[in-house]
């Protein structure tokens, strides 16, 4: 849910060095090494630290609200997993791009175009149903129970299973020109997490129209706020030298003129590119009524309603990173802003824009779709992996 750069040429010898001291590091290694010729890097994303993959029931099946994916076996094929799911494996094919008898690697993706059989104990998952947002705390709640239990004998029938909970990852289907690496510097994951999360290759390799599962962020990368909030030299008071207490006394023959800037040469504002967002710097894609609010693990965006084929605008000035797809066809927009902002834009038609292109704020991306009923655009504004709440951005 990205304009590809061209790689910094950097010689043998400094490659070879950057892999030995990133060897050495405790931190994830960035197998994407842009960051060796001092401009863009990855280090952001290498240094998300992201959640273990769900586990897959018997058939290899793992199921969220929105959609399911397979997950193959060594020496699967594509008529293997349609086998084991009860899906037409022509289904299968035309959906992920594969022919049916192409050999898949362990752990790779199978994107299912409808849902089958949802996961239970019966076909060996751990709980019962799609994988829900928590909304409990399941360690607390199962300390209690364990502490308040009393010794009973063993039942004969089996205990109910609890529902399976946690985040649903985005599902992001591969266009021409896209690479695991491009696709880990937009979502600002470590390309190794993306690898093991899809059962990608040693090579990193993806094909068009494959879909991909976004690892799910474990610890948020550290934003670009935390990071200024202390300035330099301000966290810890700088020690007294030990000439403190005797000052040598004042030298009155240095006294060199104040410097002055060269009047040819003006200072540039180097902040003036990339200065963040404000609160007040975006305006609502749509003009409508906001039918659902940000509600942070249910509701990553806000659900704004207008009539159908309604102009769908940038909310602010920015660089169009993907324009991808949901899982039925529908179009979705992702727009870069400086200070390693993202809006998403779903739920939309007739797109106008394209991957790369530069758009500033009020401008049409794209028209609403759907009836009087279901009309509406699902709008999110994430820093970097996270999502935040849109709301402050337009007050």
């Amino acid at each position: 849910m990205i304009p590809t750069r061209q790689r910094s040429s950097a010689p043998l010898m400094i490659a070879t060095c950057g892999l030995l001291v990133l060897a050495a590091c405790d931190e994830p290694v960035d197998f994407d090494l842009r960051g060796l010729g001092g401009g863009f890097t990855t280090a952001q994303a290498a240094q998300t630290a992201t959640a273990d993959r769900p586990r897959p029931d018997n058939r290899g099946v793992i199921s969220y609200p929105s959609y399911q994916v397979a997950v193959a076996e060594r020496g699967d094929t594509l008529s293997d997993v349609a086998a084991r799911v009860g899906l037409p494996v022509a289904d299968l094919a035309s959906f992920n791009g594969v022919a049916p008898d192409v050999p898949l690697r362990s752990g790779e993706i199978i994107a299912l175009p409808r849902r089958v059989t949802e996961p239970s104990p019966a076909t060996g998952a751990i709980g019962t149903g799609p994988i829900q947002p928590s909304t409990v705390d399941v360690t607390t709640l199962a300390g209690n129970a364990i502490d308040n239990a009393a010794p009973t004998p063993v039942a004969d029938t089996p205990p109910t299973s609890l529902p399976q909970t946690g985040q649903e990852p985005i599902r992001h289907k591969v266009e021409r020109g896209e690479t695991a690496f491009t696709i880990a510097r937009l979502y600002q994951v470590p390309v190794k997490s993306l690898a093991e999360w899809n059962g990608l290759g040693a090579d990193f390799a993806v094909r068009e129209g494959q879909f991909l599962l976004i690892p799910v962020a474990r610890v948020a990368a550290p934003s670009r706020a935390d990071a200024a909030a202390t300035a330099p030299g301000a966290g810890t008071p700088t020690p007294l030298p030990p000439s403190a207490a005797t000052p040598l006394p004042e030298d009155d023959t240095a006294n060199p003129p104040a410097a002055t800037p060269d009047p040819e040469k003006p200072v540039a504002d180097v902040g003036q590119a990339s200065a963040p967002l404000q609160s007040t710097d975006m305006t609502l894609p749509v003009q409508g009524s906001i039918i659902r609010d940000y509600s942070k693990g249910r509701n990553e965006g806000i659900d704004i309603q207008a009539a159908p084929g309604t102009s769908v605008s940038a909310a602010a000035s920015g660089t169009v990173a993907a324009i991808t797809e949901s899982a039925e066809g529908v179009p979705i927009i992702v727009v870069r802003h400086p200070d390693n902002l993202l809006t998403v834009y779903a739920n939309v038609t007739d797109v106008s824009v394209a991957k790369g292109d530069a758009v500033s704020r009020g401008q049409s991306i794209a028209k609403l779709r759907g009836t009087a009923d279901t009309a509406y655009v699902h709008f999110e504004v994430r820093d970097g992996f996270d999502s935040v709440n849109p709301n402050p951005f337009f007050e």
